[in-house]
């Protein structure tokens, strides 16, 4: 095996092996480093998001909402469903079955496209040399043109909850119980917590959520988070705001929770407990001290706009540096990179990628929150439209929920969409091609959307924008 590359990788999550595809597509000499080893002593490629991520919780999210319906929202389709069972150990099945066919197809891709796979720990030290200590003890030493790290993160800790593998489980361990839990408590109400805390109420479980801020989804806007409260409310979720864990003790049969919430002290009896506050980028012993790599006071890996490390020649994507940690972020960093270590003038525009909570009904946003408007002092128009009101959402049953769009009240040009309803991640989508094209609520007004399709609530609330949606009663604007 060669010893020199024009371009080494670092990780093999989506920020690492679609940068590694896109460099070796460009032609350049490249390789992939992953640490860790699957149960076939082979490469485990695919990073967080598909081996203990954004697949295997999305197969759960779906399996579970399968069960909730055969166990009891079929009725009123005329369909009558007894005996319903659960097998945990065949859902689990069928999570690791798709895992494991994602993660070989990635191997397959690294394959095919001439890309060298070295298994063991990576640490850059100075001149993008970079050594790799194997699992038997033996290390080597490799040098490169460039070198981009994509180390991605890990599930987040706080002292009160050490996580213990057993009754207390971070991210990962959540997606591995071997029964439903009769009472679960779920630190941290954010996306993983929201998604986890999904699985296992439609499964059965009791779930009390403890999240330490005082507003639900801050970061989402106002008026879609509220609604999004909302339904999670009448699903079951027990959602907790400014609940902040003190201490967490572990017997034989259960986990005691004591959190404080204003002047109070609570304490709470679980069967199980999860630990989903966010995540962390792993970055320690990644390089040396002399490889010209920094971080801030949190690990994050300073780079300029284009992913450029401080060290000449060497880049950082995905959770490893600022912004959203998500899968397609990191993605599209990694090809970014890997143009521009071809000589290619990319960049990626980082105020239109779309956020998603895939619960269900799913929330998902892109662009500027009203709040974020308000506080700019930007002019804007707002529109909404509720899923109440669209037939083919009346037809499926799924009418929680609405678009909110808003624009520039000068040039109409759209500037954020926000959605909490069926098929919210795939809408929301519309409004990234519309932000990224700089396209109008005109445009969207004017445009033909097919009947009946949930993609109508985006036209109507393009119309409400201006007050001229069909299918509601428009109140005047001020």
């Amino acid at each position: 095996m060669s010893d020199s590359f024009e371009v080494i990788v670092i990780g093999s999550g989506p920020a690492g092996y679609v940068c590694a595809i896109r460099c070796a597509q460009l032609g350049l000499k490249t390789a992939v480093i992953e640490q860790n080893v699957g149960s076939n002593d082979q490469p485990q490629l695919g990073g967080t998001c598909l081996n203990v991520g954004c697949i295997p919780s999305k197969a759960l999210l779906d399996s579970s909402h399968r069960y909730a319906e055969a166990a009891g929202h079929l009725s009123d389709h005329g369909i009558g469903i007894s005996d319903v069972t659960l097998d945990i150990a065949s859902m689990m099945a069928r999570k690791e079955k798709i895992v494991s066919q994602l993660t070989g197809g990635v191997s397959g891709l690294l394959k095919a496209n001439g890309i060298t796979v070295i298994t063991g720990t990576a640490t850059l030290n100075a001149g993008r040399q970079v050594a790799v200590a194997s699992a038997d003890g033996s290390s080597q030493t490799y040098t490169a043109d460039h070198v981009v790290l994509a180390a991605g993160s890990e599930p987040a800790a706080i002292p009160p909850a050490p996580v213990n593998g057993d009754r207390v489980v971070d991210s990962t361990g959540a997606l591995c119980f071997e029964a439903v839990p009769q009472r679960l408590g779920v630190i941290g109400a954010g996306v993983i917590g929201l998604e986890l805390g999904s699985v296992w109420a439609r499964l059965g479980a009791e779930v009390v959520m403890l999240e330490a801020m005082d507003q639900f989804l801050p970061n989402m806007d106002e008026q879609i988070a509220a609604e999004s409260g909302k339904i999670f409310a009448k699903q079951g979720l027990d959602i907790r705001l400014g609940a902040r864990v003190t201490g967490v003790s572990v017997s034989d049969d259960g986990v005691d929770v004591t959190y404080s919430q204003g002047d109070a002290s609570e304490t709470e009896r679980f069967d199980r407990l999860i630990v989903a506050v966010g995540r962390s980028p792993r970055t320690t012993g990644l390089f040396s001290a002399d490889s010209g790599v920094t971080v801030d006071e949190r690990g994050f890996i300073f780079v300029n706009d284009y992913c450029a490390t401080e060290a000449p020649g060497v880049w950082a994507v995905g959770d490893i540096v600022r912004g959203p940690m998500l899968a397609h972020k990191g993605s599209e960093e990694g090809v970014m990179v890997a143009e521009r270590i071809h000589g290619k003038s990319a960049q990626l525009n980082y105020d239109v990628i779309p956020s998603i909570i895939y619960t269900h009904p799913e929330v998902a946003a892109v662009g500027k929150t009203e709040q974020e408007l308000k506080a700019e002092g930007v002019d804007y128009k707002a529109g909404t439209f509720p899923f109440a009101a669209i037939g083919r959402a009346l037809a499926s049953g799924e009418t929680e929920g609405m678009v909110k769009i808003l624009s520039d009240a000068d040039s109409d040009q759209i500037l954020g969409a926000h959605v909490v309803g069926p098929s919210a991640a795939d809408l929301v989508q519309q409004i990234v091609i519309a932000i990224e094209m700089a396209a109008s609520t005109e445009d969207l007004q004017l445009m033909v959307f097919g009947h009946p399709t949930m993609s109508e609530a985006v036209h109507e609330a393009a119309l409400a924008v201006d007050g001229r949606a069909i299918h509601m009663v428009n109140r005047p604007k001020r």
